[in-house]
């Protein structure tokens, strides 16, 4: 397993009532990497069927945990993490295509999007340990802050490899490998000559052409409260990426003060904003994962001046005690939907 995914978007069921599903639509799910999938393929050629798109999906999803599973004491990435050389350390090259786009990120974002900071999550009890008996002082932030960051890291594509400068560092690819998992199975469905499918793994969404009744594809935002799923808005993909990274399921009170997940790479801390959640629409998986982390870090102010300058469809939604309000980019209006 690569752990549970921190995105929420679900997707609904918008078929209209009393409509008979096509005989070549397909749907399968099934658990993955600390959560669940859920496919559909609206039109399907002949000998494609059920059985087919499962071991398409499966073949991946077992070359990604191989790979990249942090869960895992004898994948490439536990392997690299283990190791105090600082030699170039041979992989995948999927592996290697994953760091090599996550520090691509980092660079563009300054730094707020770090595949390095597991040491502070795991202290900040968002680790496998869970939460800590005693929260980390200035001395221990410090300590782990050394350790840490993209800097630290180096990949290389060919021959595919990666290389540390800190003998200690560890990697954590939580937060990209998911949707790079997704395009890899979009990948998999054209090669198979599937051209209209919806992919959701955890929350990270490929919407690929038109759905059963020739529209786009209509996906569901979850709302950023602690309640029962229910949708804030819907956006229209065809041939693109959403995905949603948000405060309002994975975080702990202590002595009146909420700790969320998302540690700001800036301070070793907890991210302390009034976002909610973000979306971001975008051309692949593994993009729109890996920046949702980025405009959380950020913030609602600070992410969409960026987000603007880049020109991203993103939409941000704050919270204000059980009031929601959302401010969007210009590219991202087009794609909501007016009905529900």
């Amino acid at each position: 397993m690569i752990g549970a995914n921190r995105a929420f978007i679900v997707l609904l069921a918008l078929a209209l009532a009393g409509c008979e599903r096509k005989p070549q639509e397909l749907a399968i799910s099934g658990p993955a990497q600390g959560t669940t999938y859920s496919i559909k393929v609206a039109s399907a050629p002949d000998g494609i069927d059920a059985h087919a798109l499962r071991v398409a999906t499966d073949q991946v999803l077992d070359s990604i945990d191989r790979s990249m599973s942090g869960y895992r004491e004898d994948s490439e990435i536990s392997r690299f993490n283990a190791s105090t050389s600082t030699d170039w350390f041979e992989v995948s090259s999927d592996l290697a295509t994953v760091v090599d786009y996550a520090l691509k990120v980092s660079q563009a974002s300054d730094g707020m999007f770090d595949i390095t900071v597991g040491p502070l999550v795991a202290a900040w009890g968002f680790g496998p340990k869970g939460e800590p008996i005693d929260l980390p002082d200035e001395a221990k932030l410090a300590e782990l802050r050394a350790q840490v960051g993209y800097r630290k890291l180096q990949a290389r594509l060919s021959p595919p490899a990666l290389r540390k400068s800190e003998p200690g560092l560890r990697v954590d690819l939580n937060g990209i490998a998911p949707g790079y998992t997704v395009d890899l199975i979009a990948e998999r469905f054209q090669r198979l000559h599937l051209s209209h499918f919806m992919i959701d793994l955890g929350g990270e969404v490929r919407a690929q052409g038109r759905n059963a009744r020739g529209q786009p594809w209509r996906i569901a935002v979850e709302r950023p409260i602690d309640a029962e799923p229910e949708p804030y808005a819907i956006v229209s993909l065809d041939n693109a990426s959403v995905t949603t990274s948000g405060e309002y399921r994975h975080y702990y009170d202590r002595d009146g003060h909420r700790y969320s997940h998302t540690i700001d790479p800036r301070t070793g801390r907890p991210v302390e904003h009034t976002l909610a959640s973000v979306v971001v629409v975008g051309p692949t998986t593994m993009y729109v994962d890996a920046w949702a982390k980025v405009f959380n870090v950020l913030g609602t102010e600070a992410g969409r001046k960026l987000a603007l300058e880049r020109a991203m469809p993103v939409m941000f939604i704050e919270a204000n005690g059980t009031e929601l309000h959302s401010v969007t980019t210009p590219q991202f209006d087009p794609l909501v939907s007016s009905d529900k």
